[in-house]
């Protein structure tokens, strides 16, 4: 089949939070352009659905781990595991993370707070890290190039109130993100982020269908493109940043949101 400027045979692929949602739809645009896929989750399970489910999409190789990334020492083992599985890793998507509401900031605890930072802000920082470490060896070893991308979101942008925890834990990893992308540009690694607006994903899962309808109807009014995000919407960006046809992209934020962002108030 052909793929164009997107084609990604040849190349590995690792998302965390990969087993469903936005992390699994990073992983379906990458396998529809040949790469080899690695899944990162909690639940073993899942990960092998999720595994089954790329092979059948036309990823020629797909590997998981059950890996928690709030454990440092996890996710250097799960890396190192994908390696010797793989081989390498050109591409990394830190997608992992939880989502939680207080009733206001001022009654936010530190329990809370830290519970979500462990995960979204620590959790990208450790993989992140791991991807670095793999992409710097490489370049010394005569082989230079990759692509770091972290998931962020709308929060980085505007306020979301009683979600300030989540809101600091993905404007960091944003920071994060620009400077990898200053240091790593000489050896041929970029680093970019990208912000979807609001998905239909697995942050949703367990609430009442009728909280859900309610969620959907009111972001879709929000938006100018008049729906929410699908899964799908996400995996064309997710192979052009994975692909050498964004060898030039670097440093950026990417906003997915159906010109939510942009929209008069």
């Amino acid at each position: 089949m052909p793929r164009g400027l997107f084609d990604l045979t040849g190349k590995v692929v690792l998302a965390t939070g990969a087993n469903s949602g936005i992390g699994l739809g990073f992983l379906q645009g990458c396998a529809k352009q040949g790469a080899d896929v690695v899944v990162w989750g909690r639940r073993a399970d899942r990960n092998a659905q999720a595994v089954a489910a790329l092979l059948a999409l036309g990823a020629p190789r797909a590997h998981a781990e059950e890996v928690d990334v709030s454990d440092e020492a996890a996710v250097d083992a799960a890396f190192a595991a994908t390696l010797k599985a793989m081989g390498r890793v050109d591409c990394v998507f830190a997608n992992a993370g939880l989502s939680s509401r207080a009733s206001s900031f001022a009654e936010m605890t530190s329990e809370t707070y830290h519970q979500l930072i462990n995960v979204n802000q620590h959790g990208a920082f450790y993989t992140l890290r791991a991807a670095a470490r793999h992409m710097t060896e490489r370049a010394k070893a005569g082989d230079p190039g990759g692509s770091i991308v972290a998931c962020g979101s709308l929060s980085i942008f505007h306020g979301l109130p009683a979600m300030e925890h989540y809101a600091a834990a993905k404007g960091a990893v944003a920071a994060m993100i620009k400077s990898i992308a200053a240091e790593l540009g000489p050896i041929g690694v970029r680093a970019n982020m990208i912000a979807p607006g609001f998905f239909i994903s697995g942050l949703m899962e367990g609430a009442p269908e009728e909280v859900k309808a309610g969620v959907i109807k009111h972001f879709a009014s929000q938006t100018p493109m008049g729906r929410v995000g699908d899964i799908s919407d996400i995996e064309g960006p997710a192979a052009y940043l994975a692909s050498d046809a964004s060898k030039f992209h670097s440093g950026d934020i990417l906003i997915i949101d159906g010109a939510c962002t942009v929209r008069a108030p």
